[in-house]
């Protein structure tokens, strides 16, 4: 069986550059048009999480990274509706999603915090980090979601947005540590998502490659599927005019997709 597994970052709905209108509806239809079988998606305000489903047709599957920030989704939702371009994700909160395709039944699913407490003071220790660096990774909580599947484990990633390219990079090995703890042995296993570390500074991405590991190997950028388990064309970036609508550039990430089979 073939499977197209896909991720975007949507940047909270936000064009390139941002306007004061956002266009998530356009482009969740969009990512999920082509009926892809799973769709990862980063960087949602949270109230979109009710509505994801309706949009693409999927069985959608959040987890809330942080909370709106006066407490109600929808209260955040219209605040920011006064200017997209200029609020962006200050009040609606940040969320993920793994969305699945009808002929895929989930099992199970589960999430983790990349970032909190306790690993930043093992981590920041680890790697010397000052005052300042260990505030801004504290800034805002991050997390992996995991779905999984009859003999398909998919685990959805947003790492810190961190000048330190080892931050991030010590949270992708705490992302690839707890989807392997969800997958089953025989589960071919998906790790996608925006990672905010590229593979020249990324340790993790070279050992997750590796023979230890057996995940296939990254593309350039900070967004990566990584398929283990079963065979997998190269992942593919979309090429800017496929985000283009009306002459405006959707997101400023392009998706990232494998055909995995």
């Amino acid at each position: 069986m073939s499977l197209l597994v896909r991720t975007w970052n949507v940047f909270h709905g936000n064009a390139s550059p941002p306007e004061r209108r956002a266009y998530l509806e356009d482009m969740v239809q969009l990512a999920s048009e082509d009926s892809p079988d799973v769709l990862c998606l980063q960087e949602l305000p949270v109230w979109a999480l009710r509505r994801i489903g309706d949009w693409s047709g999927m069985r959608p599957f959040g987890a809330v990274a942080a909370r709106p920030l006066l407490g109600s989704a929808e209260l955040g939702r219209a605040i920011t509706k006064l200017n997209h371009g200029l609020f962006r994700s200050a009040f609606t909160g940040q969320a993920n999603a793994i969305l699945l395709g009808t002929e895929l039944t989930p099992f199970a699913t589960d999430s983790i915090v990349l970032n909190p407490r306790g690993f930043r003071r093992r981590v920041a220790r680890e790697l010397g980090l000052d005052r300042t660096s260990k505030l801004k990774w504290a800034k805002e909580r991050r997390v992996c979601q995991a779905v999984r599947t009859e003999a398909l484990t998919v685990a959805n990633l947003h790492g810190s947005s961190h000048p330190d390219w080892r931050v991030p990079d010590a949270e992708l090995m705490r992302a690839a540590a707890f989807a392997d703890s969800v997958a089953e042995p025989d589960d071919v296993l998906v790790l996608a998502g925006d990672f905010n570390v590229i593979r020249e500074h990324s340790r993790t991405l070279e050992q997750l490659a590796s023979p230890e590991w057996g995940f296939t190997k990254p593309i350039s950028w900070i967004d990566q599927v990584l398929v283990r388990a079963a065979p997998a064309s190269p992942a593919r970036r979309w090429p800017e005019e496929r985000r283009r609508r009306h002459g405006r550039l959707l997101s400023d990430h392009a998706p990232v997709e494998v055909t995995i089979g």
